[in-house]
């Protein structure tokens, strides 16, 4: 695991747009995992500006999202597909059949779980999966005590993720108590995992993640277990690590071919 801190979120958004930039140079045709919320929104304007100012080529991306609310239409506002939409398909050029999320409005949730694992592996799997973490832990919506095998799947939200996004609903009886989303193993087969956390509210739930015992009680410690997961943090989302100057040193003094 590399642990990578940067003074904000806005420098730590641009290391991992590099990172994602240069996959895609290197793999025009890479795939990707992408992710809502607003940790990734500073993450996805920057690879909007290296689209516009320096010719960033989405056209052969896949993308596949991490999750979607049961119940509500690709057209409404909370919506992932909506915001995906608003904070980056529409200002790149992504092919919109290469752009895969969860349908909320699904008939058969089971089945569609089942294909959307099929597209994944089809596709050639994901060569880079984008993820926040949740105040308890939790990656995509794999809330605590989730299988840390687990695949795509119907889940039930916890009453403190429900909370935390209460902001992006008018009403409470409007938001979803259940997604779609993929599982902590599918997310584990990720060639490469880029973590965003920022914010003195995420330092618990990232220091846990880092130095605490892997557990299906805290989802996102199993990435200590990823050959290839980095977490970008700004200070205050790192304050709560043990070895936080440990990091800094060795992220200051990485040879220069590895520099993200």
């Amino acid at each position: 695991m590399e642990i990578i801190i940067q003074s904000d979120p806005q420098s730590a958004s641009q290391v991992g747009a590099r990172i994602i930039a240069g996959l895609i140079k290197k793999k025009p045709d890479a795939v990707l995992g992408l992710a809502t919320g607003s940790t990734p929104v500073l993450l996805y304007r920057e690879l909007i500006r290296m689209h516009r100012e320096e010719a960033l080529d989405f056209g052969r991306v896949t993308v596949f999202n991490l999750d979607e609310y049961i119940g509500l239409s690709p057209e409404h506002s909370a919506s992932y597909r909506h915001f995906m939409y608003e904070n980056l398909f529409r200002h790149v050029n992504l092919n919109p059949e290469r752009t895969f999320i969860p349908d909320g409005m699904a008939k058969d949730i089971p089945r569609f779980c089942l294909r959307y694992e099929a597209q994944i592996r089809q596709a050639g799997g994901m060569d880079l999966q984008v993820l926040g973490i949740g105040t308890d832990g939790h990656i995509g919506f794999n809330e605590p005590s989730s299988s840390l095998a687990s695949r795509t799947r119907i889940k039930t939200l916890t009453a403190e993720t429900l909370a935390d996004n209460a902001r992006f609903f008018d009403c409470p009886e409007n938001q979803p108590r259940h997604v779609i989303t993929m599982g902590v193993g599918t997310i584990m087969e990720a060639s490469r995992v880029l973590l965003l956390a920022f914010g003195e509210k995420k330092a618990a739930a990232v220091a846990e993640a880092a130095e605490g015992p892997v557990t299906a009680m805290h989802p996102a410690s199993v990435l200590q277990f990823h050959p290839a997961a980095t977490f970008l943090l700004d200070e205050a989302a790192a304050a709560g690590l043990k070895k936080h100057q440990y990091y800094r040193w060795v992220y200051d003094h990485k040879p220069d071919w590895q520099q993200s």
